[in-house]
């Protein structure tokens, strides 16, 4: 059995150093090139448009951020196939977001 791990409390989490200063993760899955992270925007976050060798999923748990001039919301997903290149990204207020990554490449 799996160790049970809160998505919302204070346990677990580390400072995120290849984000924006003050964003914080809290992996729960990193297994051969798979990956499951929350992360915590802060209040004025920025990142520069990039792309991923892998597919990309945004699950908006709480916040908002912006991207190619779109808001999305608390409730918004976001798929982004393997090479897409996605971004800026931008919290005014900061949010929390589950990304998932994995290495399958999903056809459009």
């Amino acid at each position: 059995m799996k160790d049970l791990m809160n998505l919302y409390d204070d346990m677990n989490w580390t400072n995120a150093a290849e984000y924006a200063n003050g964003t914080r993760r809290k992996v729960l899955r990193d297994d051969k090139g798979k990956r499951t992270v929350l992360l915590q925007l802060p209040a004025g976050f920025f990142m520069a448009p990039h792309s991923h060798i892998t597919t990309e999923q945004h699950f908006v748990l709480k916040g908002e951020y912006s991207s190619d001039g779109k808001n999305y919301p608390e409730g918004s997903y976001q798929l982004f196939v393997s090479g897409d290149e996605h971004g800026p990204f931008e919290s005014k207020n900061g949010a929390l977001i589950l990304v998932i990554w994995d290495p399958l490449k999903i056809q459009e």
